[in-house]
């Protein structure tokens, strides 16, 4: 019997909260859920897997089988969240895993568009006369995987920034004091968002005043090492810092300008950091565009961006901005206090970058919103 329409829906996204799980760890390949069923019952559930594999679609298979056995495999549907690969990698196409087992129906959200795969992958499940529907959730299935759509069609990662404020919108006191400002609720969010994204970046000036670890402390996904990224033309990092000191544990990368101190490069090498060259602009800044496109050729499809205001500013101005998700803590500092953002150099108000709002929460005290661009 054919799934009908809601039940499409309901096992797409059960397929796409398998997915989300396996955010920050797949780089460069695409974070993909798949759930198998047959007459209403589930047979099998798999996510990509560390690293980017073993696919999703691998797992779920080698789970229905190790539960019920391989003929019950024959005649069943999989629910998957992005386009099944075509092309032989590191192991042999997910589609003729599929068509192998017996398969006689794959519903999928969109289309992959890595020319390696690109429409190949539903036109050898067709071939092979396994039914193929597209479409279902595909919105949802896109916001997923956002940042693998964005390296490969706009050859940078997407972009989230971060920013946890009081309701004038400061970080901190005029003497620098910022712990905490937003209460453990949101603290907790900023961590599930370092654990789904590949890459957490901060301005040279916010690693040498706060020290940042920049690692995730949440319980059961303290093993989560996002690569930690300082914007640090001078590389002006402390070699004692806490990043510096684990650069051997979990990856530092440094966004450096030509120029830079030979002996700070050095230094900073010997205790594990690598240094991503990147062109500066007249004003002597990093070029974030530039650097932006360097990370996306490391393979990085997601990047959190944690501030400090010169570095939000500068990619503001930049248009690199694809996502803000802004935590407003309960209280007030004042005129004194440090701003949010650097100055933006507006001059009118049609010059401001826009965004529309997408999602409020309620965290504890705190209130976080999240603002995609418009």
């Amino acid at each position: 019997m054919t799934p009908s329409a809601d039940e499409d829906a309901a096992r797409m996204a059960h397929a796409l909260r398998l997915a989300r799980r396996s955010l920050g760890t797949t780089w460069p390949n695409p974070a993909v859920g798949c759930v198998i069923a047959r007459d209403g019952r589930v047979l099998g559930r798999g996510r990509t897997q560390p690293s980017g594999r073993p696919h999703a679609e691998q797992i779920a298979l080698a789970d229905a089988r190790a539960r019920f056995g391989a003929e019950a495999l024959r005649g069943a549907t999989a629910w998957v969240s992005l386009e099944p690969c075509a092309h032989h990698g590191r192991t042999p196409p997910c589609v003729d895993a599929l068509v192998a087992a017996g398969l006689a129906r794959v519903v999928c959200a969109i289309e992959d568009p890595d020319p390696r795969v690109q429409g190949r992958g539903f036109a050898a499940l067709k071939a092979a006369g396994v039914a193929v529907e597209t479409g279902v959730m595909a919105t949802a299935a896109r916001a997923v995987n956002a940042g693998f759509l964005s390296r490969l069609t706009r050859g940078r990662p997407w972009l989230t920034l971060k920013l946890a404020t009081t309701l004038d919108g400061r970080i901190a006191t005029a003497s620098g004091e910022s712990r905490w400002i937003t209460g453990p609720e949101a603290r907790a969010r900023v961590h599930l968002m370092r654990a789904e994204s590949d890459a957490v970046m901060v301005g040279a000036g916010t690693a040498r005043a706060d020290d940042p670890a920049l690692d995730v402390r949440l319980a059961g996904l303290t093993d989560r090492r996002p690569v930690r990224i300082v914007a640090d033309g001078a590389l002006s990092l402390p070699l004692t810092s806490r990043l510096a000191a684990t650069a051997r544990d979990a990856p530092l990368w440094l966004l450096k300008r030509p120029g830079a101190d030979p002996a700070r490069r050095d230094a900073l090498a010997q205790l594990g950091a690598e240094m991503i060259p990147t062109p500066a602009e007249a004003s002597g800044e990093i070029d974030m565009t530039a650097a932006m496109r360097a990370l996306g050729e490391r393979g990085l499809t997601r990047v959190l961006c944690e501030g400090g205001g010169r570095l939000a500013a500068h990619l503001l101005r930049a248009e690199l901005v694809d996502e803000i998700v802004w935590f407003t803590a309960g209280c007030a500092i004042g005129a004194d206090g440090v701003e949010a953002l650097a100055g933006l150099g507006l001059a009118q108000l049609g010059d401001a970058p826009r965004f529309r709002l997408a999602d409020v929460e309620t965290l504890g005290g705190d209130v976080a919103t999240r603002w995609l661009l418009a």
